[in-house]
């Protein structure tokens, strides 16, 4: 696109400078070019023009267009409460046209005797048509559009923009921004990229866009847009892997050391699976490339991450480099101290913890020892990102459950280097924005696709309340043979503003209704003091309770494999991701364990989407595709975490995916020939892809 669409769009005619303003607030758009890629998010179809005896209530509150003349127009009421009605007619029947604003200027566009287009929505009264605030076009004005196509677009906006331009004028806006900015539309596509992909030229593709002029061109256009949102994400993430491929300034792991070859031949507590084996052999020839590391791990719960982490950094330790692990919650942050201390005691390895909860002692300590260089591996919260924290020399970085970071906090641990550790990220279900990112193909992916010998697959069930009393039957049968259960709920004391089941009204419950006289109840929320927290985790762990009630608290870093219910109470309430994890503190055993997803009788679609899926599979890829497809990608080279990339106006990389796999091999097969995009044809490419670049502070497309 040329000059002309970087103007500001105050400018085009039906702008000026305060509508210009409120665009740049509501919707981002500063340029000519902005508003032409604003695109329409549906059509009305204005090709049907209905006949006033055919238009019936059996058509609800869909829009319809008539065509009749005006017969007469009346007033009534006076100041704010008044109204003005227009009567028209065809030769079919009659009908009634109400405005109650702008009369001012409807009663002068208003003619008797003129016969009009008019659009708007039906409504009946005694069984004569009716509408409010119609549109409406003189016959042989609407007949002599320069755009006209039968589809009209309806564009994404706010409630203040609807109010100053409403459908309408936001339409003829777009017609005037496209009259002044055609003829500087430009291709800048390779002749061999459009051949290749069957792509529309530019400009059609734009004009088709706004102004369809048949559903065969409507989706040309679309395809030919959306695969230029692709390239340029495509050829901004393919340039950075390409730059961090090239550098070589990955720290060296050469040796498998003493520490790494000790612990593997006499402190594993189980065999290794081979798929564990395999990603610690992907791992290690990650180390040894001279190439930054940057690898997603994917394993269910319960699948040996940790394991494949703690040998990780091992592994740096052994080549003499530092190691840290970042989790989510103290809960699981210290439960990782403890079970690598218990693992490598004894061992020439020292280890340490730091979180928000330390206290004076155990805080000197970590910072000292980790700028020392006395510990190798320190383990911890968000506390590991503060600027207090300073490593002598890291090498390897491991973040647990990741999907519950900030991509900016994330992003801080590489700032512990000047040169950049290796960066191992875990979850056991990828959140929407990590998969978009795997999609792309810029990180490298391992996946842990054995669970532990011996361990079953959770069956998972859904009831409504209508099943309580056989969910009680349930819970008694499993605690009698000696189980533990888990009841989470969403929130912890009654809300007006949601009807969801709450922990203190449940808790009541079943000291008041449980059928089982010696059953023992422990509580955890987040709002109890951490010593407390403890205790009745600890109360759990030890058997010392039968039943957990707690709060999603106990999402992650939780571990009692004698605990073989979960009961999810209000489970609509919760994403795909959580219902996962909690799902996961249960199997953890040798015996079968159950996921009972409790909901009320209505349910959105998207709720009862969500319910199926996770009695239909615990394959946590299968459910972050369902996620991803119900919340959106999230901002590919950003810091959103979900919600369809801002930076993606009319692509969507679930449904296009076939689109995206063309796009990105375009921008490979482009960089290869011509990697920085310096030739002069590769101008406007070099352009698209700082679009899409972003402007962060953090190289956010390499942070998983």
């Amino acid at each position: 696109m040329g000059n002309v669409l970087d103007n500001s769009v105050k400018y085009v005619s039906g702008v000026g400078e305060a509508r210009a303003k409120l665009l740049e607030k509501e919707l981002g758009i500063i340029t000519i070019g902005d508003l032409l890629r604003h695109y329409p998010f549906r059509y009305i179809d204005r090709t049907k023009i209905y006949r006033i005896a055919e238009v019936g209530e059996q058509m609800g509150s869909s829009l319809v267009q008539i065509r009749a003349r005006v017969t007469g127009v009346a007033y009534a009421g006076t100041g704010r409460k008044q109204r003005f009605t227009a009567y028209v007619s065809d030769s079919s029947g009659s009908a009634e046209l109400t405005w109650f604003q702008g009369i001012k200027w409807i009663e002068k566009s208003v003619e008797v005797g003129r016969e009009y287009l008019i659009f708007g929505r039906p409504m009946f009264y005694r069984g004569e048509l009716r509408m409010a605030h119609p549109e409406l076009d003189l016959v042989e004005k609407a007949a002599s559009r320069k755009f006209h196509s039968g589809m009209q677009g309806i564009y994404p906006s706010t409630e203040k923009i609807a109010s100053a331009l409403g459908a309408k004028g936001f339409y003829k806006i777009i017609c005037n921004a496209w009259s002044v900015a055609e003829e500087y539309i430009n291709e800048y596509m390779p002749q061999w990229v459009r051949s290749a992909y069957d792509l529309m030229p530019l400009r059609e593709a734009i004009y088709n866009i706004h102004f369809p002029q048949s559903a065969e061109k409507l989706h040309a256009a679309e395809r030919r847009l959306k695969f230029d949102e692709f390239l340029g994400v495509q050829l901004a993430i393919q340039s950075r892997r390409t730059e961090r491929m090239t550098r070589k300034d990955g720290f060296m792991f050469p040796k498998v050391g003493e520490l790494f070859n000790s612990f593997f031949n006499e402190r594993l507590p189980f065999s290794l699976t081979s798929a564990q084996k395999r990603v610690i052999k992907e791992i290690r020839q990650d180390t040894v490339s001279g190439f930054q590391m940057n690898r997603l791990l994917q394993g269910d719960v319960g699948s040996g991450k940790t394991m494949v982490a703690l040998m990780s950094m091992l592994l740096a330790v052994d080549n003499g480099y530092q190691a840290c692990m970042m989790a989510p919650t103290e809960i699981l942050a210290r439960q990782h101290f403890a079970t690598i201390s218990r693992q490598t005691e004894g061992m020439n390895l020292r280890v340490a913890i730091l979180t928000g909860a330390s206290k004076a002692a155990e805080r000197r300590k970590a910072l000292e020892g980790i700028a020392s260089g006395e510990i190798d591996i320190l383990i911890g919260t968000h506390a590991l990102i503060e600027d207090s924290v300073q490593f002598v020399n890291l090498g390897f970085v491991v973040i647990d459950e990741q999907h519950r970071f900030g991509v900016e906090q994330r992003a801080r641990l590489w700032t512990k280097n000047q040169q950049p550790p290796h960066i191992l990220v875990m979850t056991a279900t990828p959140i929407p924005r990590t998969l978009a990112m795997t999609l792309y193909g810029d990180l490298d992916v391992s996946v842990i696709d054995e669970l532990p010998p011996g361990r079953q697959p959770i069956r998972t069930f859904h009831y409504t309340d209508a099943a309580r009393l056989k969910l009680w039957g349930f819970l008694r049968q499993q605690i009698a043979e000696g189980r533990q259960v888990y009841v989470v709920y969403p929130l912890i004391k009654e809300s007006e503003s949601m009807d969801y089941k709450d922990l203190e009204d449940g808790f009541e419950s079943i000291i008041r209704d449980f059928p089982l006289p010696d059953y023992r109840v422990s509580v955890c929320h987040g709002k109890m003091k951490p010593q407390d927290k403890e205790e009745s985790m600890r109360q759990f762990k030890e058997h010392e309770a039968d039943i957990l009630v707690a709060t999603s608290v106990i999402e992650v870093g939780v571990d009692v494999p004698n605990a073989t219910v979960m009961v999810i109470e209000s489970a609509e309430r919760f994403g795909l991701s959580q219902l996962h994890q909690l799902r996961g503190r249960v199997g953890r055993g040798g015996g079968q364990s159950y996921c009972i997803l409790m909901s009320g009788e209505k349910l959105s679609r998207e709720a009862r989407q969500r319910l199926q899926a996770m009695c239909q599979t615990t394959d946590g890829f299968r459910l972050a595709e369902l996620d991803m497809k119900l919340r959106g990608a999230g901002d590919i080279n950003g810091t959103q975490q979900s919600g369809m990339a801002f930076d993606l106006k009319i692509a969507n990389p679930t449904l296009d995916s076939v689109l995206l796999q063309s796009a990105r091999e375009a921008a490979i097969t482009i960089l290869e020939q011509d990697a920085k995009l310096e030739k002069n044809e590769n101008y406007a490419l070099r352009l698209l892809r700082a679009r899409h670049a972003g402007g962060q502070r953090y190289d956010f497309s390499m942070i998983s």
